[in-house]
């Protein structure tokens, strides 16, 4: 069971219904993916790409992991890196604390090691930010999910990947240091929540 904030939330996400059958489309090489891994009893290693791993990366993978657990779909196991380490941008951090998950900064570098727990009893998801191919990621069989256009248009290779798929997200950095911050960064939350949650309900 994933935490009752974070229930009330997918359950209020899910019966809005948002996505379009056009996004519907591009997620499908995605759904198609897990699924062919679920049905060879496959791990499922996702890793979910932007250019700083600062914030749809981190966002997508911890969303993905939560729908996982929430649909019941074993053996996956989600990660995110950039093409260059920043750190978990704390508007990032706040966004996923808003909507129930349980974080703690585990280190005060300027790149700090964040706990980020979404159930009692499951492990936590490790956040920081990383380059892509950073030893704490798989370096095969796993699925390069790119979150952006620069990351998408940089990386036309990742090497180890199965298979490279994008899912490109506007960046929500574009509304640092206005008053809309807040909103804005739930308003991404809330959509890549929304597909992930999407992506898992579909695999049998």
């Amino acid at each position: 069971m994933v935490f009752q904030k974070i229930e009330d939330k997918i359950d209020s996400l899910i019966k809005i219904d948002s996505i379009s059958n056009g996004r519907k489309g591009e997620l499908k090489p995605l759904i198609d993916f897990i699924q062919s891994k679920v049905s060879s009893n496959k791990n499922v290693n996702l890793n979910f790409i932007c250019t700083h791993n600062s914030r749809r990366s981190h966002l997508s993978q911890v969303w993905a992991q939560t729908a996982a657990h929430y649909f019941k779909v074993k053996n996956v196991h989600c990660y995110s890196g950039g093409t260059e380490a920043t750190a978990l941008f704390p508007m990032a951090a706040q966004t996923l604390s808003s909507a129930g998950f349980q974080i703690v900064k585990l280190s005060k570098e300027i790149n700090p090691v964040y706990s980020i727990k979404y159930a009692e009893n499951e492990p936590s998801i490790i956040g920081f930010s990383k380059t892509y191919d950073d030893q704490f990621n798989p370096k095969s069989e796993f699925a390069a999910i790119m979150t952006c256009n620069n990351a998408d248009v940089g990386c036309p290779f990742i090497p180890g990947a199965d298979k490279r798929i994008p899912v490109k997200y506007d960046d929500p950095k574009a509304f640092d240091n206005t008053p809309q911050q807040e909103e804005k960064y739930e308003e991404r939350s809330n959509q890549i929540a929304s597909e992930m949650l999407y992506v898992f309900s579909q695999i049998r």
